[in-house]
């Protein structure tokens, strides 16, 4: 039970209600990319931003990792 209790607070759900995977991206990382897409597109909400690059990352086979973070920025700026 103290095994479990302790993987399940390895992943995060963001205050959207959206899981993030502590696998897909650094979290300064993301966090940062987020911060680019809300400047870019501020007509979105940080759900949709999160909803746009979690699209990327489908389209990548699930992974984000060995995308640049620019390129993530331009796939999901394409996808809003």
């Amino acid at each position: 039970e103290t095994s479990l209790q302790k993987t399940s607070t390895c992943s995060s759900v963001k205050q959207s209600g959206v899981f993030v995977s502590p696998y897909a991206l650094n979290l300064s990382s993301f966090t940062k990319l987020i911060k680019r897409l809300q400047e870019k597109h501020p007509g979105f909400s940080r759900g949709e931003i999160v909803g746009a690059v979690q699209e990327v990352r489908k389209m990548n086979k699930g992974v984000l990792s060995g995308l640049a973070i620019s390129s993530i920025e331009e796939k999901a700026s394409a996808i809003l």
